[in-house]
């Protein structure tokens, strides 16, 4: 009798994985073909305004991509457990095994077993690739936008500076792009003076670590925007600062590029705020989990699409949600620790309450409204 209920349990958990695995991979591929290609449509964009280097785009889009797995496998695990769970119900083999005296608290340790090995890489690629994949995103725009104005340009075409407030043209270039002959620039001030400045030849030299263009044997004309007053002069050699140094570039850097031990060094608010979305990634990728044992069931008149919509609302709304908070405890508004147990512990008590309801077959009345015992 012992061996039977120990192939019946192997048999069990056995075909549970499988059908997991199964549906795991399937789904997987799908959303990383979905999120592939809406990463390629806007990294096309940016590379067509100006912000990624074009012969880079495959780097880009394989760091942004890198970014986002930790979110894709999450996702993939929930519409997992749901979708196979949802078969189940439909195919009657929940009635089979419910009658074998299998409960629905019963698929939770196969379950766990099959994800534990998917949310050790989640926790891997959220705390350490996911603040890497950032950073060589970073290093190569601050790379592409700290190049000098002067090379962004192709001769003959009228091109904006990274900061969109000048407009360079110039009639021909040095194969190495440090020098161009017939350069026009026409800019902004930060004053409201407009200047257009036209130079014989223009070259670019590193000044106290920050890049000016040089320019010989040119005109420069100034225009007051309030009084309209003109003001022309020629000079032989002028500077134009083109950009920012390499210290300030690095003192841009966003939060989350930073490595998590650095968050933890610095431990300031909008640290805890980043550091608290990495950790929530990880917690509600497991609360998920039981989400989905808890909250799938078989309803004919929803159809094949009802469960699948109801993982894609919870999905959503609990990733908002792990927004939310993260940007309250950035600006100070809520303690880290409370609101992590506060949100991803109430998540879990929830869940659980809602598998133990289900376990014991009870309603929402039954839990409000005891029953009444038969009058003898």
């Amino acid at each position: 009798m012992s061996k039977i209920v120990v192939t019946r349990s192997m048999l069990f958990q056995s075909s549970l994985r499988k059908e997991l695995a199964r549906s795991f991979g399937a789904t997987l591929v799908i959303l990383f073909t979905i999120v592939l290609t809406m990463v390629l449509i806007r990294t096309l964009g940016a590379a067509s305004r100006g912000s990624v280097n074009p012969e880079e785009i495959m780097l880009v889009l394989g760091y942004t991509v890198l970014g986002y797995t930790q979110t894709i496998l999450a996702l993939a695990l929930f519409i997992a457990v749901v979708s196979v769970l949802s078969r189940m119900y439909r195919d009657s083999e929940m009635i089979i095994w419910f009658a074998s005296g299998r409960s629905i608290t019963a698929f939770l340790a196969p379950v766990l077993r099959f994800a534990w090995p998917i949310l050790a890489v989640i926790g891997l690629m959220v705390f350490l690739v996911w603040p890497w994949a950032n950073q060589q995103t970073a290093n190569l725009r601050e790379r592409f936008e700290s190049r000098s104005d002067l090379q962004r340009i192709a001769p003959g075409q009228f091109q904006e500076s990274s900061s969109g407030r000048r407009v360079f043209f110039i009639d021909k270039d040095t194969s190495d792009g440090i020098e161009g002959r017939n350069v026009f620039i026409s800019s902004i001030e930060d004053d409201g003076r407009e200047t257009v400045t036209t130079a014989s030849a223009g070259r670019v030299e590193t000044i106290n670590d920050r890049p000016y263009l040089v320019l010989e044997q040119g005109q420069r004309m100034e225009r007051d925007a309030q009084t309209g007053q003109l003001k022309i002069s020629d000079f032989m050699s002028y500077g134009v600062l083109i950009g920012d140094s390499a210290q300030q570039l690095m003192e841009g850097q966003s939060l989350k590029a930073r490595s998590t031990w650095s968050l933890i060094d610095s431990w300031d608010a909008a640290s805890q705020g980043e550091l608290a979305w990495r950790v929530g990634v990880v917690f509600s990728a497991i609360n998920l989990i039981i989400l989905g044992l808890a909250a799938t069931v078989s309803n004919p008149r929803a159809g094949k699409s009802g469960n699948l919509l109801f993982t894609l609302f919870a999905f959503t709304v609990y990733f908002n949600l792990l927004n939310i908070t993260q940007r309250s405890i950035a600006t100070g508004q809520t303690p880290l620790l409370p609101t992590l147990v506060a949100l991803h512990g109430g998540v879990l008590v929830l869940c659980l309450l809602w598998l133990a309801k289900r376990h014991q077959a009870l309603s929402l009345r039954d839990l409000f409204i005891p029953k009444r015992l038969p009058q003898p």
